[in-house]
């Protein structure tokens, strides 16, 4: 092999071109992946936005707004339909006051704030009394072909409110409420603040709602439900785990079980 001489420079090796087939694959895999990302995070922020405002999924784990919904009916609720919030757009978009028989999804007003469904009974400036299972609004009988009663009930709370005396204040009252409920009560009815609601469940004797803890803040409403898109047939134990884990195993119980379990005829049913 002959030395290179001194000062003399590398002979310049130049790049071979890549392959046409390669680079064009190569390309188009970043091209892909780009894609890829651009339509996920399309579809996350119209998920969020949609979720935030417009409809959002909830599932009924209690028996309280039977027979309008029963345990296992999994609903779509309307959050673009109340007025109220204060928010800017409310005079663009096609938002309407609530009005009395609505069934409303809110934030309870206690705890971790789990959400709760009833149907709405009093708007603020309403005054509420209920005798002997017959609810007055303003002093005229409100008809409610929804509701069912259980004759067998004992808590005088459900047959006539609001309570004449402290004496009703140990069944089953919120402590908060029984501090403050006397309060709103003038003449024997239950006078609805402003800005809040005074809620009842359907199933009426078995339902914990505003005769019990008090009333739903405005700001606390999160929307209507307006369609059943899926009901399993359930009990309210199938929902009492709240962790991980029994969340876990009640959707496993659920897709084991489906196509028996399934509520075949409250698909895609209306709610009203």
């Amino acid at each position: 092999m002959t030395p290179l001489e001194a000062g003399a420079s590398t002979p310049e090796v130049l790049p071979q071109p890549e392959p046409l087939a390669v680079r064009v694959g190569r390309e188009h895999s970043v091209g892909s992946l780009v894609d890829f990302i651009d339509s996920l995070l399309v579809t996350v922020l119209l998920a969020l936005f949609g979720t935030t405002f417009i409809v959002q999924a909830f599932k009924i784990p209690s028996e309280s707004m039977e027979p309008t919904l029963l345990i296992g009916d999994h609903l779509l609720v309307n959050k673009f339909v109340f007025e109220g919030t204060g928010a800017w757009y409310e005079h663009l978009l096609p938002y309407r006051p609530i009005r009395h028989g609505d069934i409303v999804v809110f934030k309870f007003p206690f705890d971790d704030h789990p959400h709760y469904v009833k149907r709405v009974v009093g708007l603020p400036g309403d005054r509420v009394r209920i005798v002997s299972d017959r609810v007055f609004v303003n002093g005229a009988r409100v008809p409610e072909p929804y509701v069912v009663h259980d004759p067998a009930t004992e808590d005088p709370v459900v047959a006539n409110f609001p309570p004449t005396d402290r004496h009703f204040m140990q069944f089953g009252l919120r402590p908060e409420w029984a501090a403050k409920i006397m309060d709103y009560v003038r003449r024997d009815e239950l006078i609805v603040p402003p800005a809040h609601y005074f809620v009842l469940g359907d199933n009426r004797d078995r339902s914990w709602d505003g005769r019990y803890w008090g009333f739903v803040g405005q700001d606390a409403i999160i929307g209507r439900p307006i369609l059943i898109y899926w009901s399993v047939d359930a009990s309210s134990g199938d929902y009492g785990d709240r962790s991980v884990s029994g969340t876990i195993r009640g959707i496993e119980q659920t897709i084991a079980h489906l196509p028996t379990r399934t509520r075949w005829h409250r698909m895609l049913r209306a709610v009203h």
